[in-house]
């Protein structure tokens, strides 16, 4: 009898969405495998994705509004909504997000969140009652600064001029609310990560290199954070929650300038989807993301995946672009794969993902049938 099988995958980071690395798994598995009953599950933990998996699985319907990206470039983002919970739904990412600029054309110290207050606006301006934002993947590190600006605040200097870059907060003495401080009754953020805005594991720290801050740079950005906070959060009752260091500082924005209360989003992707029930009613679950690594059992989708298999008893494959620590993904899961070096280069691997995941799929279909754990 064939097995009742869920390929619930996150995206491989620059190749694939989740909803491809899905079609490609499947694909691979029934070949070797055709009498398994398949089904397909895409993951958001919070960053790409986060919007049309959440909204396919609510019933939600796209909107789009024209706002700019993190670099200020005109943009149409799209963003969703659910008339019957008068719910929206808002990928940051698809604002401003890093994947929308050439790669090494703008620095961090140029970006900031600004555009994304337009896609919030709209969501307020369309009556949502609820708003659920998708944190991750952004390309900034302003703190949430330029989407405060975009909703009213105002910044001001010593001197009462108006400070309009995140790169000028150093000199902050003062911050004006707008009078409408929330724009929605209820707004929850998704975030992946734990940290705090700021120190040694703070946003800048962490995440900045990824987003092309130098060494020498962290400082400064630092330096303008930390006087955001002092002005307008002086107990830190913000700047220390933790996911407040999520997408460049973004958590911070949201939860001080925006009164969110931040959420994990494997908790929300979870709930959305009803996978703990449909777990009940599946033999094998597939997972994956591009690197299967020990941060993806920190709290990251893919490792809450095979947390939640293990505790139903349900065994787990992991496939991945690469598997650099092999050994901590035989500690959480049943079988784990990568693409490179077992197949091919990962020149090859990038240039056709597709192809080589469900390959690597099919391989472990191969495995499976003959009992084989790796």
């Amino acid at each position: 009898m064939g097995l009742r099988i869920l390929v619930v995958p996150d995206k491989f980071k620059g190749t694939l969405t989740a909803q491809a690395a899905a079609a490609a798994i499947a694909d691979g598995w029934r070949r070797t495998r055709p009498s398994d009953v398949v089904e397909l599950q895409p993951m958001s933990d919070g960053g790409d994705g986060f919007g049309e998996i959440v909204s396919r699985a609510m019933g939600a319907k796209p909107r789009v509004v024209a706002t700019v990206d993190a670099a200020h470039r005109p943009r149409r983002a799209t963003w969703w909504w659910h008339a019957a919970s008068h719910t929206a739904i808002i990928e940051s990412a698809n604002s401003i997000g890093l994947a929308l600029l050439p790669t090494g054309n703008y620095h961090p110290f140029a970006l900031d969140t600004f555009g994304l207050g337009a896609v919030v606006l709209a969501a307020a301006r369309q009556g949502a009652e609820r708003c659920l934002v998708g944190l991750g993947g952004s390309a900034t590190n302003d703190a949430g600064f330029g989407l405060a600006r975009a909703l009213g605040w105002r910044f001001w200097d010593e001197n009462g001029g108006p400070i309009e870059r995140w790169t000028q907060l150093a000199g902050l003495t003062r911050v004006q609310s707008p009078k409408k401080r929330r724009p929605f009754p209820k707004l929850v953020g998704a975030v992946d990560v734990k940290n705090p805005l700021l120190g040694v594991r703070g946003a800048s720290r962490i995440y900045g290199p990824q987003k092309g801050l130098q060494p020498n740079e962290i400082t400064v950005a630092e330096r303008h954070l930390r006087r955001l906070v002092r002005v307008s959060d002086p107990r830190q009752n913000y700047a220390k929650t933790p996911g407040a260091g999520a997408a460049g500082g973004l958590g911070f924005g949201l939860l001080r300038f925006l009164g969110a209360r931040l959420e994990p989003g494997f908790d929300l992707f979870l709930r959305h989807t009803r996978l703990r029930e449909r777990l009940k009613g599946v033999d094998l679950v597939i997972t994956g993301e591009g690197s299967l690594d020990r941060s993806s059992f920190m709290g990251k989708g893919v490792g809450e995946i095979a947390r939640l298999c293990r505790q139903m008893r349900l065994p787990c494959i992991g496939l991945a672009g690469v598997v650099p620590e092999p050994e901590v993904g035989r500690r959480w899961l049943n079988y784990a794969a990568g693409i490179t070096p077992t197949l091919t280069s990962p020149e090859h691997a990038k240039a056709a993902p597709d192809e080589w995941l469900s390959r690597l799929a099919e391989r472990a279909a191969t495995a499976w049938d003959s009992g084989a754990e790796s």
